[in-house]
């Protein structure tokens, strides 16, 4: 959590635009999700050891309640862009490829923003990356503490400049009705998939709570709205990818392939895993163990997994 706190006070520095103002601050949603999804797992271990296993699941359904209001209202703030790893990292709608590319706010001149011109031009180092926004950061902390220290006429001339110059033009945030009104049948089919990505792991936990982690009711529930959520995000970036404006950016083609990987998680997920997972692993255990040194790394590899499979906050994929 403090290394999430760290990350954000470097990624919410104010960038300097051509026009010389920042960028507007906004509520941070990627910070509370991130540290809430560091959180979930203490909140579930004290819970179970206070209250049992099957209260526990009260609290585990209101921090995924928490986490949906949370990535909801960045969707909402976004301008319904895709959430990347759960809208842990905030999605501008800029590709990878340009983010170094040259003729940026940044690179444009590598003396006139200091160290940070320097790094755009450095081994490939700009200020979206994680040592270039920390350098930028303190390079900007060196430029206000020589302008705190300043002449006073210093301070009345960047008084001047700064009402002089044109006001960075903010775009606004499109409502729902607008987004659905130009995007059509593909936005309603993007903004259906990422709803569906937001609710399911709260439906999955109140079906558990209800029904309980062995009952086949959950798993298929939350399968079904895995499969209806990415396949019709998918069905957009195949058939509309050009249309409407739906290009989707490395950042978001690399989110699809993530989503999909945590499938894999359905086979670590009751009662899936206690009726055919777990006895795979204890075959492949025996069938190692002979053998020197990989036996014994083995044992304690399925030592961990079984270990993790009983914490819901490992396998949610949430």
């Amino acid at each position: 959590m403090i290394t999430a706190l760290n990350e954000h006070i470097i990624d919410s520095t104010p960038v300097r635009t051509r026009t010389g103002c920042g960028e507007p601050s906004s509520f941070p949603f990627s910070l509370c999700i991130t540290l809430l999804k560091d959180l979930e797992t203490l909140v579930e271990v004290v819970a179970q050891q206070l209250y049992g296993e099957e209260k526990k699941w009260n609290f585990i359904a209101i921090t995924e309640a928490t986490k949906v209001l949370l990535r909801l209202a960045m969707l909402q703030k976004s301008g319904y862009k895709m959430l990347l790893h759960g809208g842990e990292n905030t999605n501008d709608g800029r590709d990878t490829d340009d983010v170094d590319a040259p003729g940026n706010e940044f690179a444009s001149n590598p003396g006139q923003h200091g160290v940070s011109g320097v790094l755009s031009n450095n081994h490939g180092q700009g200020p979206y990356n994680l040592e270039g926004r920390a350098l930028f950061a303190l390079n900007r902390f060196g430029e206000n503490a020589r302008t705190v220290t300043g002449p006073s006429w210093l301070h009345r001339v960047q008084h001047q400049q700064a009402i002089m110059e044109p006001l960075t033009t903010v775009s606004q945030t499109p409502t729902l009705y607008t987004f659905l009104s130009e995007k059509g049948t593909p936005g309603g089919l993007f903004l259906m998939g990422e709803v569906l990505f937001v609710l399911r792991p709260l439906i999955y936990v109140l079906l558990i709570r209800k029904y309980g982690a062995r009952s086949w009711l959950p798993w298929l529930a939350s399968l079904v709205v895995d499969l209806i959520g990415n396949g019709s995000s998918s069905l957009v970036s195949v058939l509309w990818h050009n249309c409407n404006g739906f290009h989707l950016s490395t950042l978001e083609k690399h989110e699809l392939k993530r989503r999909k990987l945590l499938w894999a998680l359905y086979l670590m997920r009751d009662p899936v895993f206690t009726k055919y997972t777990s006895q795979r692993l204890a075959g492949t255990q025996k069938l190692l163990e002979p053998v020197p040194l990989i036996g014994l790394l083995t044992e304690k590899l399925i030592e961990l997994l079984v270990g993790a499979q009983t914490r819901y906050t490992y396998m949610s994929g949430s």
